[in-house]
């Protein structure tokens, strides 16, 4: 099964960092959060991966192309010009990337339309470049697949934007948590599953999956949505980059599920 990143938006809230790459090759530690993205993927054994690119394409090309030298141990012959790779210090071997144009105006829906011929198999996962979660990929795919409809969106409780306070009966305080998850709503947090005959809905370049493609399957009764209690943080604003950093520094981070 293949996993389609949507990595070709302009991230105008995070232009402390998107002035000079894309929005998806924003660390978290020492490494973009799109990597972050597709290992929550492959700790499931979904390694296959369509990024559509858009913004600043040549910076997550030039990191995949020179993934293995980056990530491994090399020899360089600098008259010769040869580059002999030593050994192997990562466990991406078996990623296969496809890197994907799809134009630097186009919508999210037009995105995953420009990418089709690249789409294999009846069903594949969808989801955007800029957000981390511990869903369980394998609870999610079951559920998909238990209702029979074309599409499932991930729906998750978003985090507050400000601190959360408990008081006794008075004024003291007795808790604060900083940023907790909301207890009420939902929001579209990605991570969808659709059959292949979605692509058939699709417009064109200008229209996004969230005004037109969920729309649609929305009116054609065809979307559920999976409920995911747990862990979900996009990266929109430079607070939110540091606070995923935090939690990575700390060695707690939510989203981490592989070793």
């Amino acid at each position: 099964m293949q996993a389609v990143i949507l990595c070709g938006g302009k991230g105008t809230r995070l232009r402390e960092e998107t002035e000079f790459k894309p929005k998806p090759m924003v660390a978290i530690g020492d490494r973009p959060i799109l990597w972050h993205i597709m290992k929550g993927y492959a700790a499931y054994g979904i390694e296959d991966f369509v990024l559509c690119l858009g913004y600043k394409a040549e910076h997550i090309r030039s990191y995949f192309l020179n993934y293995e030298v980056i990530h491994s141990n090399v020899m360089v012959e600098l008259g010769g010009r040869r580059v002999q790779k030593l050994d192997s210090d990562h466990d991406e071997a078996r990623w296969r990337v496809w890197l994907v144009d799809t134009g630097a105006e186009t919508l999210t829906g037009g995105r995953v339309k420009a990418a089709q011929k690249y789409i294999d198999g009846a069903t594949f996962m969808v989801t955007y470049g800029d957000g981390v979660a511990d869903i369980d990929i394998e609870a999610l795919l079951k559920f998909h697949r238990a209702h029979g409809k074309l599409a499932t969106v991930t729906a998750v409780r978003p985090s507050s934007r400000f601190g959360e306070l408990t008081f006794d009966r008075g004024t003291v305080v007795t808790g604060f948590q900083e940023k907790p998850q909301v207890h009420e709503g939902w929001i579209n947090g990605g991570y969808f599953v659709l059959q292949r005959e979605v692509l058939d809905l699709i417009g064109g370049p200008e229209e996004s999956l969230e005004q037109g493609l969920l729309q649609k399957l929305t009116d054609m009764n065809q979307l559920e949505a999976y409920k995911h209690v747990g862990f979900w943080q996009c990266m929109d604003t430079y607070r939110e980059m540091e606070l995923l950093n935090d939690l990575w520094a700390s060695g707690r981070a939510p989203w981490k599920s592989w070793r």
